[in-house]
């Protein structure tokens, strides 16, 4: 009998993971996904992932956490070792979509870069300009983004519309920006080399 999986994720991944359970008739993955805002309050993510796993770590066989250490320096894995539970890998999404080389490439190539997703693209508004409380306060924009010179926009699918959508955002940051296609390879194969041996 097939094991029942619980992914615990980032909301910024629901799409992408939802999507890929789709293509891979993964039906015994069920999906639990925590707020995207928590990237703006990354020192709340291991306490809102270990509420999850307390909640559901007796209703599903295996858990599996679809998250990067995403700014919690350590303190993620620090909870996911308590559980046995293990997560994606990296330091945050965008070095786990684009990969460990590619993305390392960026940052030597320019460590002032803000990295955007297709998610952060499409909510840029409610997540940058509204969370980090530009609109009321422009006169902020030099404080957050002063060190930045560049957007770079990993998209994980083809959308003219959202790579235009990037484009207006770099230039509302100021930024000079850039483009590089990803797709979901990188997150299909490692949901698959942790999680899809529990279905057979």
């Amino acid at each position: 009998m097939k094991a029942t999986v619980l992914i615990i994720a980032c909301g910024a991944l629901a799409k992408e993971i939802v999507q890929l359970k789709k293509l891979n008739g993964w039906s015994h993955i069920k999906i639990q996904c925590l707020p995207a805002e928590l990237h703006n309050r990354p020192e709340k993510i291991p306490a809102a992932v270990r509420a999850e796993i307390e909640k559901y770590r007796n209703a599903y066989e295996h858990l599996f956490v679809a998250y990067a250490d995403c700014g919690t320096g350590g303190m993620l894995d620090q909870v996911l070792a308590e559980y046995g539970v293990a997560r994606l890998p990296g330091a945050h999404c965008y070095e786990f979509f684009s990969g460990s080389e590619v993305f390392n490439a960026l940052a030597d190539a320019e460590l002032g870069t803000f990295y955007l997703t297709d998610f952060l693209t499409r909510h840029f508004d409610r997540l940058v300009k509204k969370g980090l409380g530009l609109e009321q306060h422009p006169e902020l924009m030099s404080a957050y983004f002063g060190n930045y010179r560049r957007v770079v926009y990993l998209s994980q699918v083809a959308s003219p519309e959202l790579e235009m959508k990037a484009e207006d955002c770099a230039r509302y940051l100021g930024l000079e920006y850039e483009h590089h296609h990803t797709g979901l390879g990188k997150v299909e194969h490692e949901i698959k080399e942790h999680v899809v041996q529990w279905l057979n």
